[in-house]
C-alpha cells in the first residue's frame, strides 16, 4: 500500500476550521431538534452538502473522482459516519451541548489509541497517559450512578465510537482516494439512510409516547418555514464544508496528530450552549472538560516533540 500524504499544516488548519463550522452546526441541529425530525435534517443537510462536494470534486479532480477501486470501505466508513451522527445529535437534543461533545470527545482519544493499534503510528506512555486522563474526563461527565444521565450520555458515546472507526478507515482510503470522494460518499449513505428512515416513520405514528430524545429520531415530518428551510439549507452548506475539511485533514497527517485539535470545538461549545440555550456545566461537568482538553493540549505537545526528535535523528 502506498504512503499516505503527509501535510501536517494543511491538516490541522482543515481540522481546526471544521470545529469552528461544526460547533455552528451542532447548536443550530439542537435548536431545531424540537421541531423537525432528525431524518429530515439529515436529508436536507447531506442534500445540500453533496452539490458543495460535487462543486468542490469538479474542481479538485473532476469527475473521475466518483470512481473508486474501494467501495466496500467507503461503504463502512459511510456508515460508520452515519451511525456516528444521528447518535451524537440524539444526545444532544436532551443533553447541554457542552456535555454532549464533550462525551462525544471521547473520540479523539480512541484515535490516538487505534492508531497506535491498528496503523502502527509510534504512542509513547506519556500520551498513553493523557487518553488516560482524558477518559477520566469523560468519566466525570458520564456521571456513573446517575442513571438518567448516563443513560443518555451513552449515545454520544457510542457516536465517538463509530467516529474513531470512521476515522481510522479515513486514513487508509486516503492512500488511494481523495477527500471529495470520500465526502461524496458519506453524503450519499446520508441521503439513502434519511429516505428509509422517512418511509418508515416520516408519518410520525412511531413518536407518540416516546422520550425526547427518540421524539427527534421519529418525529412526524412537516414542512419547514422559510426560515428555517433557509436554515436547514445553511447546515447543509456547512456540512459539506466540515465533510471535505475532515477527510482533507486525516488523509493529510498521521490521526493521532490531527486528533487533538479537534478539542478546539468545546470552549466553542460551551460558549455556543451559554449563549444560545443558558447551559452553564457544573463543577464535575466543567471539571472533566477541562480534563478533557489538558489531556488533548498535552498529547498534542507530546506529538509536536516527538516529530521534532525525530527529525534531528534523520538529519544527524
Amino acid at each position: 500500500m502506498p504512503a499516505a500524504p503527509n501535510h501536517p499544516l494543511r491538516a490541522i488548519t482543515a481540522v481546526v476550521t471544521a470545529m469552528v463550522l461544526l460547533s455552528v452546526q451542532d447548536m443550530t441541529v439542537k435548536w431545531m431538534s424540537d421541531s423537525y425530525p432528525l431524518h429530515q435534517v439529515m436529508l436536507v443537510r447531506a442534500s445540500v452538502a453533496t452539490l458543495i462536494i460535487l462543486l468542490i470534486m469538479r474542481v479538485e479532480i473532476g469527475w473521475r473522482g466518483l470512481r473508486t477501486s474501494r467501495p466496500g470501505a467507503h461503504l463502512a466508513r459511510s456508515l460508520l459516519t452515519v451511525l456516528a451522527n444521528s447518535t451524537y445529535f440524539l444526545g444532544v437534543a436532551v443533553m447541554p451541548l457542552a456535555e454532549a461533545m464533550a462525551v462525544f470527545f471521547v473520540a479523539p482519544l480512541l484515535i490516538t489509541a487505534l492508531s497506535a493499534l491498528l496503523l502502527r503510528d509510534p504512542v509513547g506512555p506519556r500520551r498513553w497517559t493523557a487518553v488516560a486522563i482524558g477518559l477520566t474526563g469523560v468519566i466525570m461527565i458520564l456521571r456513573p450512578g446517575a442513571e438518567a444521565v448516563s443513560l443518555v450520555a451513552l449515545l454520544p458515546l457510542a457516536g465517538a465510537c463509530a467516529y474513531a472507526a470512521m476515522q481510522i478507515i479515513t486514513r487508509r482510503l486516503g492512500t488511494t482516494d481523495p477527500a471529495s470522494t470520500m465526502a461524496f460518499y458519506i453524503q450519499m449513505t446520508f441521503i439513502a439512510v434519511s429516505t428509509t428512515m422517512y418511509l418508515i416513520a416520516g408519518d410520525g405514528a412511531l413518536a407518540h409516547g416516546a422520550d425526547p430524545a427518540l421524539q427527534f429520531l421519529l418525529r412526524e415530518w412537516i414542512t419547514p418555514t422559510p426560515r428555517d428551510g433557509a436554515i436547514m439549507v445553511a447546515v447543509g452548506v456547512v456540512n459539506g464544508a466540515v465533510s471535505y475539511l475532515l477527510s482533507q485533514a486525516y488523509r493529510s497527517a498521521e490521526p493521532s496528530l490531527v486528533a487533538p485539535f479537534e478539542y478546539t470545538a468545546l470552549p466553542l461549545a460551551v460558549g455556543l450552549g451559554f449563549l444560545v440555550f443558558g447551559d452553564i456545566p457544573d463543577t464535575q461537568a466543567s471539571l472533566g472538560i477541562v480534563l478533557i482538553i489538558g489531556s488533548g493540549l498535552y498529547a498534542m505537545y507530546r506529538e509536536t516533540v516527538r516529530r521534532r526528535q525525530r527529525a534531528e535523528k534523520q538529519s544527524g
